[in-house]
């Protein structure tokens, strides 16, 4: 029995995992949750994931865990040794300090702007919620735009966010990062303004993990 990825294959989180299985080669068995149908929220799936989100995984042995980004560190960790290499030597304390770094980065300055233009772009009127909100969207567009002036200087000391090395890191943006061109914010790609921000994009973008999950975990 291959590792079992229980979630939606469009889902962002889903396919952030999806794309850190791949980079180490790890063969899985996506087990699709019907999240139209609220199968997320019924009693079975609430005790294995009691947030009623996507995705959680299921290893041979019955392991069990949930929360995209800890999967990821999860599978990179346990799989060190094979795909690609995508996080730091442990035993390098000071580039695992850079790693951290990089990672709170897309979680505290990336991931509550580019989610949340996503989720009034599209989500919310999915959900039934109403229409997107024009003046929330363009805040959280001059917010993430800021973020991402600090991204060039960043990018423009080292090829990667955590170093000259790609990392999970890097990855963790990919899902909710290819949304914003199609919902009007081109930032990522427009090197005229943030070149080196544009060349990690498309850097990471062109990876083949990515290539291969873009579309569906």
């Amino acid at each position: 029995m291959v590792l079992k990825l229980y979630g939606s294959p469009l889902s962002t989180c889903t396919r952030r995992v999806a794309a850190v299985l791949k980079e180490k080669n790890v063969p899985y068995e996506l087990i699709a949750v019907d999240l139209a149908s609220g199968a997320h929220k019924s009693p079975e799936y609430l005790a294995k994931q009691p947030f009623g989100q996507v995705p959680y995984i299921v290893e041979e042995d019955g392991f069990q865990l949930f929360e995209s980004r800890a999967i990821g560190r999860y599978i990179a960790l346990k799989y060190a040794g094979q795909g690609n290499k995508v996080l730091p030597d442990p035993a390098d304390l000071r580039a695992v300090a850079k790693f951290e770094q990089a990672a709170s980065i897309e979680l505290s300055n990336f991931d509550p702007f580019a989610s949340q233009i996503a989720f009034e772009k599209v989500f919310k009127k999915n959900k039934g919620l109403g229409e997107a909100d024009p003046a929330r969207v363009a805040s959280l567009t001059n917010q993430l735009l800021a973020k991402l002036d600090a991204y060039e200087v960043i990018l423009s000391k080292q090829k990667y966010l955590a170093g000259d090395e790609v990392t999970i890191a890097d990855l963790f943006h990919l899902t909710y990062g290819s949304m914003l061109s199609p919902l009007g914010v081109n930032a990522l790609e427009d090197a005229t303004k943030r070149p080196n921000l544009a060349r990690w994009w498309k850097d990471i973008t062109s990876r083949p993990s990515w290539q291969a999950v873009k579309n569906g975990a």
